[in-house]
Order: C-alpha cells, then structure tokens, then sequence
C-alpha cells in the first residue's frame, strides 16, 4: 500500500491517541503532516518528537511559548489558537482524522473537506448539527466521508449501496452504558465517576457521560439519518450489553447484515485509515470460545428519554439537532463539574430545545449563532 499522508485532529484525545498508536504499528503506511490538540502540551510534544510532523497546533494560545520553545531544535511549524486549527485542517492530506470533541470540531471538519481524499470522522457533532452543509461539500470536492463511530463504521462496512432500495432498516447497537439495570430514579441520582465508568469501552468523559444517558446513541440515530441518507422511520436501536455486534443493516428478503468485532476502537479507526484496503492491527480480537451468548433488549425510552428526544429533533428539523447538541454539550459539562445531578440534563435539554424550532439554519453562520444562543439558554 502506498504510503498516505494524514492529519490528525485533536491528536491527544482518545480515538487521537489509537490513530497514533496504529499509525506506530505501521510506520511505512503513514505519514504525519499535522497534529492539534486543545491543550494537553505534554502529550502534543511527545507526539511531536516521535513523528516530526510538518506542521502543530494547539488551541489554547496560552501555551505556545511553551510549545515553541520544547519543540526549537526542529524544523516543525508552530502555532496557537482558533486560527491555527483551522490552518492545520486546510493543509493538503490524504486522509483527516477529525476526532476534534463537541461542536468545536465543526469548523476544522468544514475547513478540511476541500483539502484531504478522505476525512474520517471522529465527532458525532459537526454530522448532527450541519449533516447536510457537510456532506453536501464532500460531494462537491469528491472527498470521502468515512465514518469512524463503530457503530456508522459497522453499517458502512454492510451497507450495500447498489441495494439501497432493499433496505428495511439500520439497527444501531447499544452497550446500554453503565446504567443499563439501574432505574430512572436510581439513574437520576448518579455521580460523575459512576457515568465515566463504561463497561465496556475506554473514552472521554463527555461521550462517557453521553453513553451513560444514551445520548450518544441519541446523536447516532441524527448522524445516521444524514451520513446514509435514511429516513428516522427506519432507523432503530438495539440493546445488546456485549457490544460484539456493532450493527446491522436487514433488506427486504429478511437478510440481516452485521459486523461484529471486539470492542476496541482501533478496529473502526484502521478500518477509515486502510480504506478501501484493510490493514493489520494489534488490537483485541474476537475469541469465539469464550462467547457465551449475545443479549439483546429493546431499550426503554423512559428510562433513557434521550433517545425519543433525538427522533423528535429529526421531526422538527435541524435546527433541533443543533440544539439537542448544544444543550447537552453545556448539560454534561455542568454535570461532570457537579454543578448539576444527572437527573437534571434531560429537563435542561427538553427546555432549551423549543427556542430552536423551526428557525432557518442554512449556512455556517447560522449554525455558529444558533448553538450559541442555546449554549447561553442552557447555562441559565
């Protein structure tokens, strides 16, 4: 396989860090020309060191001078702030990984399409909030959209393109998080450590707090409407604890399609970073002898109300989603800082969301100033 350049942004994030960790598997595969971060300086210096990428970035403009002056015995360019961001994304590559966290990554998604082959896409946000500005500039530039999500990554993986008329629905699995056996009132009382503490995947502490009120899955069922052009009326979730089979695709002939794997986020990563071929990774793998049985439940829309949340957003349109997003981001943020109970982030989303309704979004502008008002709306 040729050797491709890539970008990496938000490479000190933890699907960041998994991208870095395959690239160091297969090092003839791949060549690093930029990383960003937000402001894990020590971390981006030693990413920096190892692959001598052309060019870094780190958000927070406080830290440059640090940055600089680690980094001034190599030829890397250096810079700071939302403005390098945004010139890491535009440098030409054949592959961005876009694993930027929350609506921040938006932007750098938006700024990169015109500039890589390929861009993989990390973040659930920039497809909830502006699924259609994006993809439609993806296909005006001939640039590939590659899921990194497992579960998008497993349905473009059986989603047969040619067949697209066949097909009755997508299944998207779910862990079911955490709380999965807890009641709603055990739920609502829950404390950040018990969120962050998945049961069977290693992430960030928002999307771990997401998983754990199924807002992540929330998200998934807006991204998966736009990322495969399919309406919310066939689109469904399905609990499944093991988190073996990532999802599924069933056509019309009663076929049902899945792709199965360990739950290691390695597997989708190196899927987007191989496309179309695929590459060998050191990563879990599946031991059919020690599998017992697969589980699998409807989930309760009660217990977790996010996900009836999301299908009235893609009813209402996308200025919802956005606002579904925006409130949450700010919701979970709260939470995580315990200025907030669990309890509360689902009557913070229900409140702000009817503010966004039926308002007009049409271009970036739009987008940027609707999440902000509803950022301010979910602070009060």
């Amino acid at each position: 396989m040729e050797q491709k350049s890539i970008s990496i942004l938000g490479s000190t994030g933890s699907i960041g860090t998994s991208t870095i960790d395959l690239i160091s598997q297969n090092p003839e595969q791949f060549k690093i020309r930029v990383l960003t971060a937000g402001r894990n300086l020590n971390l981006l210096i030693e990413q920096a060191k190892k692959f001598a990428p052309e060019f870094i970035a780190i958000a927070d403009e406080t830290l440059y001078q640090q940055l600089k002056d680690a980094l001034s015995t190599t030829s890397i360019k250096i810079a700071a702030g939302r403005s390098a961001i945004l010139e890491a994304a535009s440098i030409p590559t054949d592959i961005c990984m876009a694993a930027i966290v929350g609506i921040a990554g938006l932007e750098p998604v938006l700024t990169a399409i015109p500039h890589t082959k390929s861009l993989a896409i990390a973040n659930k946000e920039p497809l909830v909030a502006a699924g259609k500005l994006v993809l439609d500039l993806a296909k005006q530039h001939g640039t590939n959209i590659l899921p990194v999500d497992s579960e998008h990554n497993a349905i473009f993986q059986v989603f047969e393109n040619h067949n697209r008329t066949q097909i009755k629905k997508i299944i998207l699995t779910a862990s079911g998080g955490p709380f999965r056996t807890w009641t709603k009132e055990q739920i609502a009382m829950a404390t950040p450590e018990q969120a962050v503490n998945h049961p069977n995947w290693i992430m960030g502490r928002k999307i771990s707090v997401d998983s754990a009120s199924m807002m992540n899955k929330a998200l998934e069922i807006i991204e998966a409407h736009y990322l495969f052009d399919i309406p919310a009326n066939q689109i469904d979730v399905l609990i499944h604890p093991q988190s073996i089979i990532h999802s599924m695709v069933e056509y019309t002939d009663g076929s049902v399609l899945a792709q199965l794997g360990a739950p290691d986020m390695r597997t989708p990563i190196a899927y987007a970073l191989a496309y179309p071929d695929r590459m060998t990774t050191t990563g879990k793998t599946l031991d059919w002898t020690t599998l017992s049985k697969l589980e699998f439940q409807q989930p309760d829309f009660n217990q977790f109300p996010s996900l009836g949340l999301a299908y009235d957003c893609l009813k209402s349109g996308q200025s919802a989603c956005i606002a579904l997003n925006a409130a949450n981001e700010i919701a979970v943020e709260k939470f995580l800082n315990k200025e907030i109970s669990f309890g509360q982030i689902i009557p913070i989303l229900e409140k702000s969301i009817p503010h966004a309704q039926g308002r007009t979004v049409s271009s970036l502008e739009d987008i940027i100033a609707l999440n902000q008002e509803i950022r301010i709306r979910s602070h009060l």
